[in-house]
């Protein structure tokens, strides 16, 4: 981890003020060049050039900065991934004493990567060419959806206002706006394939769509599932209109490996490799070992490698304990052979199917039976990562999460696992209530999605699923609750600093006292059924 960088921290999120809250917005972007606007709208160039921050700021793909924007927060709270490192004397974000210098930055790259060239885009292309303005929502809604399921309120419908206080919006204001956008957006998708003609934002696309219309309609539609789901508990017919909306627009959702959103970035290295591989500060989560190698799962040796200490095993690192020097847990499992492409997933075909198969036990018309589109969700997903045994591996009804082992220290050990749900589906062992359905599909999903943590630690949330090992060590100072971990972050000091009548409106949003055991709106207390 490249330390100094932390230092720019409150200089680097303050350009969220400079560039959405300054009446001399058009002077500043003037280019000194000599370059002027109309040079730039050949071949829509003024609008591609926001386009693509807004592609790489969703992930970002500077290494240090990623460290900070996601691995150091959802990475780890996920059950993921757990680092060896005793950064901050051995307090700090992994045992719930959050660092603001490192948690500033999931803020400001969001608004300075995402939305301020969101802004941009709007500017230009809304009116004139709309299947640019289209894309840029889909962008916007993927990154901000994100940022929202963070902290909760955020700057949002506001973003670009010239008053001295800029107002935040409510989770649940956030969530209409970006139902919206994406309505907008898809039919927009329709509408230029309905005309036929020049795809236009093929050489703005650098995912493996291609600028392909239908493929983004699909990805647009299994977002809108995510979110929908997401809500079902504080909203659930909200929810279910949405998810249906979802399945039933014209070109659907993804269904095959073929329509998973991949970045494509020349001469990319994820971020997630060298914090790994080269700086030695992640490791495989003590979760992770508990329910893969529990479950003996194929997909183990695409994931990890295993330990140097420990050769012939996979060997995790457990969050929220007392980590003393790196070099007692360096030699646990890396990230394998998933982190070593020149891509970065968006969202999984996987995933799509675990969403379907919630929304078919809760009832929903989701395009077959909750059991089918389980077991649907776990096949494409081996088939993703090459793995094979998918149908003995869906027949199993007898493992369960395996125990962990500290070898450091004993006191971290679990002598048992704490997720013990079978696979498959009507494994005789298993309750079989919809509670404990719901527990087989999250923890699929949870397997599927890695290494994507921030969607992991949401659903986590939303769902108590699947089940993680509490905290050993608690440095939050009774603001975090042990066994049910971080809820969200705090604002930001460069807003308090910068906006602090918008932090106030975002506090009065909130519903509880700004800090990270304070729940969102979706994130409600209770079962799921």
């Amino acid at each position: 981890m490249i330390l100094n960088k932390i230092k720019t921290t409150a200089v680097y999120a303050s350009l969220l003020m400079a560039v959405g809250c300054t009446s001399d917005f058009n002077e500043i972007n003037t280019n000194p060049t000599g370059i002027t606007a109309k040079n730039l709208e050949q071949d829509f160039y003024n609008i591609k050039g926001p386009l693509a921050p807004m592609f790489t700021g969703i992930f970002n793909t500077t290494h240090w900065k990623y460290q900070l924007q996601q691995n150091l927060n959802a990475d780890l709270w996920s059950g993921y991934m757990a680092t060896p490192t005793p950064f901050a004397g051995g307090s700090n974000n992994s045992n719930y004493n959050y660092i603001d210098g490192w948690n500033g930055f999931i803020w400001s790259l969001g608004y300075t990567d995402v939305m301020a060239n969101a802004f941009k885009v709007e500017r230009e292309a809304k009116g004139k060419f709309d299947e640019f303005y289209a894309l840029s929502l889909v962008l916007k809604v993927e990154a901000m959806h994100r940022m929202t399921d963070v902290f909760g309120p955020i700057v949002y419908s506001k973003f670009g206002a010239t008053t001295t206080t800029i107002e935040y919006d409510s989770q649940e204001d956030v969530y209409t706006q970006m139902f919206k956008e994406l309505d907008f957006a898809v039919a927009e998708f329709d509408r230029q394939i309905t005309k036929g003609g020049t795809n236009t934002i093929a050489s703005s696309d650098i995912s493996t769509y291609g600028g392909d219309y239908i493929q983004w309609s699909k990805y647009a539609n299994s977002l809108r599932l995510r979110l929908a789901m997401r809500i079902v508990k504080i909203n659930p017919a909200l929810a279910k209109a949405e998810a249906e909306k979802a399945m039933t627009q014209k070109y659907g959702v993804m269904t095959s490996n073929k329509d998973i959103c991949k970045l494509v970035i020349p001469n990319y290295i994820d971020p997630l490799f060298t914090i790994s591989e080269a700086w030695g500060d992640i490791r495989m989560g003590a979760d992770m070992e508990s329910i893969m190698v529990g479950y003996n799962d194929p997909r183990l040796s695409v994931y990890f490698t295993k330990s140097a200490d420990f050769p012939a095993e996979y060997r995790g690192v457990r969050t929220a304990i007392n980590i003393k020097a790196k070099a007692d847990r360096i030699g646990m499992s890396k990230l394998g052979p998933i982190v070593t492409k020149n891509e970065k997933v968006l969202m999984t075909t996987a995933e799509v199917y675990f969403l379907r198969a919630e929304g078919a036990l809760r009832g929903w018309n989701m395009g077959g039976t909750a059991e089918e589109l389980y077991n649907a969700g776990i096949k494409i997903s081996f088939a993703q990562h090459g793995a094979d045994g998918s149908d003995a591996y869906i027949a199993d009804n007898i493992k369960v999460a395996a125990p962990f082992v500290d070898v450091v220290d004993a006191t971290n050990n679990e002598p048992v696992g704490v997720n013990n749900v079978r696979i498959a589906w009507n494994a005789p062992l298993d309750a079989n209530t919809n509670e404990v359905k719901l527990q087989k599909i999250i923890t699929q999903k949870w397997i599927a999605n890695f290494p994507e943590g921030q969607e992991a630690w949401s659903e986590y949330r939303r769902t108590g699923y699947p089940k993680l090992f509490r905290a050993e060590v608690n440095n939050s100072g009774g603001k975090i609750d042990s066994d049910f971990g971080p809820r969200r972050v705090n604002f930001v000091q460069s807003e308090k600093d910068g906006n602090p009548g918008g932090v106030a409106t975002g506090v009065a949003k909130l519903g509880g006292e700004d800090n990270g055991g304070t729940r969102l709106w979706w994130d409600t207390t209770g079962g799921n059924f």
